[in-house]
């Protein structure tokens, strides 16, 4: 099988393309819009009043796409919501152990769902970290006054 003729040059590291150069080094300008956005703005320019009656007028006749599509414009999905479980002390290992059960018995009895439960763990988590590091350094300064006494 014949190499065609410039596959030296380029394997050579001659090409006019350095690698890790970019051809813009700034990037795009900010504002900037994608150019299929601005397309389908064009199209889609003074006829939006149009669809939306279309959209409407499918979903009274029960087209469920429709429907979905006017339902989630009118009412889109939460992204979250307030969670209300009451929680023991979180001051120490042992109450953040507990509002750890707490979290569990919620989600086992349908209070808050899953995933709410494993934000809430998360958090709880966090906490945990955060008493454990206070009692370490609480624990390393009495016994470095301990070694001074000495």
């Amino acid at each position: 099988m014949k190499k065609p003729a410039n596959t030296e040059r380029k394997q050579g590291g001659s090409s006019k393309f350095k690698k890790g150069v970019s051809g813009n080094p700034s990037g795009k300008k900010p504002g900037t819009r994608h150019r299929i956005t601005l397309a389908m703005e064009e199209l889609l320019n003074g006829e939006a009043g149009t669809l939306t009656r279309k959209a409407i007028e499918l979903a009274l006749e029960g087209d469920l796409t429709a429907l979905r599509l006017c339902l989630d414009r009118i009412c889109p999905p939460r992204k979250s919501r307030a969670i209300n479980i009451q929680l023991p002390n979180t001051k120490t290992v042992i109450g953040i152990s507990n509002a750890q059960a707490v979290v569990v018995q919620a989600v086992g009895d349908g209070t808050i769902i899953p995933e709410e439960g494993q934000i809430l763990s998360n958090i709880l988590e966090a906490r945990r970290k955060s008493v454990e590091t206070e009692e370490l350094a609480q624990r390393i300064k009495t016994l470095e006054e301990i070694a001074e006494q000495r």
